[in-house]
């Protein structure tokens, strides 16, 4: 090419602090990754933080991008995406430039079969990636066929085999990793634990909760935080370069989730990464990535029974630990961006 290929990135960036939730975090992973491919220069990044406040600044941006770049890619959440298709798909068609989206999250199958006017918007758009294969089925029932599967990822330091750390008696680490919001089960980890020990009238596992804590959920987890007994801890929000060296002294993570939005879950990564297998809710699209008794296992009655079982049986349950670090060589940015962003480099570039 005589001139670099320059691709904008539309995404909640928000520079003006560190936010640990899992759109920002994997809208800076994909860029970092472009960037790698690129170089920084080739890369325009365009930062939705601030709501409708920013709104215009945005759209500016957008519109410089549309004259600057070759592509734009846009990673919204719920709201935004309804915002921007419609300026995206505008914009492109008159200044001739392709358009992408990388979801985040499993909600968008829901979200077209029910906006019609926002699935005919999107099917305009020259590459739609999801993070799981049935979302892809989703969207291609619904007439889309221009959706490719790129799993969820992340860009850790994977844990030797030798760093393994393996429990084998009591009390048993457990935690949780995730957003701190009821609908991730934080409550439903807490009672487990609770009742687990109670009815054996000692402490038999504890649990440390992880996360950034909701800001509509503040109230009722400072509340749940002052019942709570002393086996059981908040322990505050974790860098995402930190998450291995913290997660690899438990024996499992604990992710009882419900929460309507979940896709690909990044917390699922973290844990696979620190050996640590997982007892999660076969809730959505965790059955496609906790694969069941080889990287954790999924909840068929309840989280209390499931633990239970799994206690009743730790060595086996240790025995999943290096299944782990196997399966998440297959989610490093290596593996699952780098093929994304060589072919929509080269179809910008007009090498398609």
């Amino acid at each position: 090419m005589s001139k670099p290929c320059r691709i904008g990135i539309l995404g909640h960036f928000c520079f003006e602090k560190e936010l640990f939730n899992g759109q920002t975090v994997k809208t800076k992973m994909f860029t970092s990754a472009l960037e790698t491919e690129l170089g920084k220069s080739a890369v325009v990044k365009i930062d939705t933080h601030g709501g409708i406040k920013a709104l215009p600044k945005v759209c500016l941006n957008v519109l410089k991008a549309m004259v600057t770049c070759r592509a734009v890619v846009m990673l919204p959440a719920h709201n935004g995406v309804k915002v921007f298709t419609p300026i995206l798909v505008i914009l492109g068609k008159f200044f001739r430039r392709r358009i992408y989206y990388v979801v985040i999250g499993g909600w968008l199958p829901e979200m077209t079969a029910c906006k019609k006017w926002l699935a005919f918007l999107l099917k305009k758009f020259d590459g739609i990636y999801v993070e799981t294969s049935s979302m892809e089925k989703a969207l291609s029932k619904q007439g889309f066929n221009n959706v490719l599967m790129m799993p969820n990822f992340k860009d850790l330091a994977i844990l030797d085999a030798k760093e393994l750390v393996y429990t084998t008696k009591e009390p048993f680490p457990f935690c949780t990793f995730s957003r701190v919001m009821k609908e991730k089960g934080i409550e439903d980890a807490v009672t487990a634990i609770t009742q687990l020990n109670m009815q054996a009238g000692r402490t038999v596992a504890t649990l440390d909760i992880y996360g950034q804590i909701d800001s509509n959920y503040t109230e009722r987890f400072n509340r749940l935080r002052q019942n709570c007994p002393p086996f059981i801890e908040y322990k505050g929000v974790v860098a995402p370069n930190e998450s291995v060296p913290v997660l690899k002294n438990y024996f499992a993570l604990l992710f009882p989730t419900y929460y309507q939005g979940e896709g690909f879950a990044g917390t699922l990564l973290d844990a696979m990464a620190a050996g640590v297998p997982v007892i999660a809710s076969d809730w959505k699209y965790n059955k496609e990535i906790v694969k069941d008794g080889k990287t954790g296992v999924l909840i068929h009655s309840n989280l209390l029974t499931e633990i239970e079982q799994v206690l009743a049986q730790p060595d086996q349950f240790n025995r999943l630990k290096p299944f782990c670090l196997q399966e998440a060589q297959n989610y490093t940015p290596k593996t699952v961006i780098t093929p994304v962003v060589t072919f929509i480099t080269k179809q910008v570039s007009g090498k398609l």
